[in-house]
Formats: structure tokens, C-alpha cells, sequence
């Protein structure tokens, strides 16, 4: 039988054309031998911090891809040893407990130059999440202190075209052991101290050693 012309036209021009992806897919062949196949490069282990505190131990989690410069500068700090011996001065139950600036008798410890806020990063602040402290005024004058929150706070995020009194707080790692010890803190009574009118914990909560902890994989 003989094939007309037409035909064989036809079935050299189908031939030519390019095969569809999904088929494309289905008649490649195995990699050529040798060929190893790409795997991701795994994620760092989180950065952790012990705070080993006169009511007990809270670890905390940073998030350095989302705020580094928070986490540089709260780290700086924890290997600089400058936490030891400070104090959760304001303790306001059912929203935060805040430290990390004033020793016992409540004498301010020297600080470093304050960082951008890193507010708006995709953290919330929510119960347990880490967050920098600064003055309601300036949004860029974060330096030592910090603050835990004790409940969900969407009034400290960021809220757009609010100028500095609406820039938010920068949360840059949650608390992940020890909130138990958090809630301890919020129970205790306070009042007003030093140069503080109110908040302040009768009985000092001191923050006895703040350390790095090394990252075991599984």
C-alpha cells in the first residue's frame, strides 16, 4: 500500500515539533549515571537563650532571618554578659513583663546605640513573643530593653502612615519553656520604686545569667 505524499509531510512535521512538558517529563530518561539530584541546604538550627531567672527558667527562640539587627543587638548583649544581674522592672499582668536595663536597687546599666525597628516583619505580638522596647516617641531607639508579652498585643504592631507613635514594637523571637515562670512574674505584686511611679516588683525578679544554648539536631 502506498502512502500518499500528504501523509508522510504531515507525520515529519509532527515529528519535529516540541513534545509537551508534562510528556516531555514521562519520556526523559533516568539521570545519567554519576548524577547526584539537588537537595535543599538545610535551614540553621534556631538561635537560643537561656534565662536562668530568680522564679525560674525561660528559654527563648530568635527569628534572625526576620530580625536580624534586633538579634544581633539582644545577642550582643547576652554574650557581653550585661543581662546578668538585671531585672524585670515593669510587670504589667495580663499584657508584658519588661527587663533587661536596671539592676536591683534600680540603677540603669550602660547602653549601646539603638537599632532600626525591625516592626512590621511578619511577627505579631502575640502571648509568649519576644519584643524589643523603645520609647513611644521614636521609633528607632531600641537599645537593652526588651519585653515578653503576656497575652496577644495587636496594639503593639506596626500600623501604617501612624508616624512613630504607630511604628509598633519589633518582635524577634517567642518564648518557647518557661511560661510558666512568665505567669509567675505577673503574680507578683508590685508597685511604684526608684524612678518608677508604678509596676515595679516589690520583690526584685532578677534575671541571675543569660546565656547562649547550643542547638542539638536530631
Amino acid at each position: 500500500m502506498r502512502i500518499p505524499a500528504a501523509a508522510l509531510v504531515l507525520a515529519a512535521l509532527l515529528a519535529a515539533l516540541p513534545l509537551p512538558s508534562a510528556l516531555r517529563a514521562q519520556t526523559a530518561g533516568p539521570p545519567a549515571t554519576g548524577a547526584a539530584p539537588e537537595t535543599p541546604a538545610p535551614r540553621p538550627a534556631p538561635l537560643r537563650v537561656a534565662l536562668e531567672t530568680s522564679l525560674g527558667r525561660i528559654v527563648l527562640a530568635l527569628d534572625a532571618e526576620r530580625a536580624p539587627a534586633t538579634v544581633a543587638n539582644f545577642l550582643a548583649y547576652v554574650d557581653a554578659g550585661h543581662y546578668n544581674g538585671t531585672v524585670f522592672h515593669r510587670v504589667i499582668p495580663g499584657v508584658l513583663v519588661q527587663g533587661g536595663a536596671y539592676t536591683p536597687d534600680l540603677q540603669p546599666k550602660p547602653e549601646r546605640a539603638p537599632i532600626p525597628n525591625e516592626a512590621g516583619n511578619g511577627l505579631p505580638n502575640r502571648r509568649g513573643s519576644l519584643a524589643a522596647a523603645r520609647r513611644p516617641d521614636d521609633a528607632g531607639s531600641a537599645t537593652l530593653q526588651f519585653f515578653i508579652n503576656l497575652a496577644d498585643n495587636p496594639q503593639f504592631d506596626p500600623v501604617p502612615g501612624a508616624g512613630d507613635a504607630g511604628a509598633g514594637y519589633a518582635v524577634f523571637g517567642e518564648v518557647v519553656e518557661g511560661m510558666e515562670v512568665l505567669d509567675r512574674i505577673a503574680a507578683v505584686e508590685t508597685g511604684p520604686a526608684g524612678p518608677f511611679p508604678s509596676r515595679v516588683p516589690k520583690t526584685p525578679v532578677v534575671i541571675e545569667r543569660a546565656s547562649r544554648l547550643e542547638e542539638v539536631r536530631p
